[in-house]
């Protein structure tokens, strides 16, 4: 297996890339502290590939992860093709998850994929320094986690977002 040091993204392609994008362009701007390994830059897929095809490229992108981002929309939870195989797959292979919430909240809720339930997941909303937060640090913290035998959905004290 390749060294892990990417950062693998999932999300809804159809209403939720916009999202993807700004993360991508808060990457690149000089004046903004964050930073990310993009996982999807490993290799491309194309338009009409086969669903093997795209999970075989997919497969090859996570197995250079050391962590998942979700991106939770309205429309996740119901994603079984893609979606859910790429948490499934993190799961499998206990890569941590980052659980971002579109909707603002800081907890898990109703929109999120049910694969998700009972698993150690760290749960945020959309933000640039909660989220840069978030990759700088839970890696570390879900690997403490689950040596203490701790699961089920974590989230950040206000303090944190208080000293963001």
């Amino acid at each position: 297996m390749a060294y892990a040091n990417k950062t693998y993204i999932c999300f809804d392609a159809d209403t939720d890339i916009h999202y993807y994008r700004l993360m991508t362009a808060w990457k690149e701007h000089e004046h903004i502290a964050f930073n990310f390994q993009n996982a999807h830059e490993i290799n491309n897929l194309r338009d009409g590939s086969s669903e093997d095809t795209i999970k075989r490229k997919l497969r090859e992108r996570l197995q250079n992860t050391k962590v998942l981002v979700v991106l939770i929309g309205q429309n996740t939870r119901n994603l079984y093709k893609y979606v859910r195989w790429e948490i499934e797959y993190a799961l499998e292979n206990d890569i941590p998850i980052i659980a971002v919430n579109l909707n603002g909240s800081r907890r898990k809720d109703n929109l999120c994929p049910p694969i998700l339930n009972g698993d150690l997941a760290v749960f945020i909303p959309f933000g640039q320094k909660i989220l840069d937060h978030a990759l700088n640090n839970w890696v570390s913290s879900h690997a403490q986690l689950k040596k203490e035998g701790k699961t089920g959905a974590y989230y950040y004290e206000d303090t944190v977002y208080n000293n963001l």
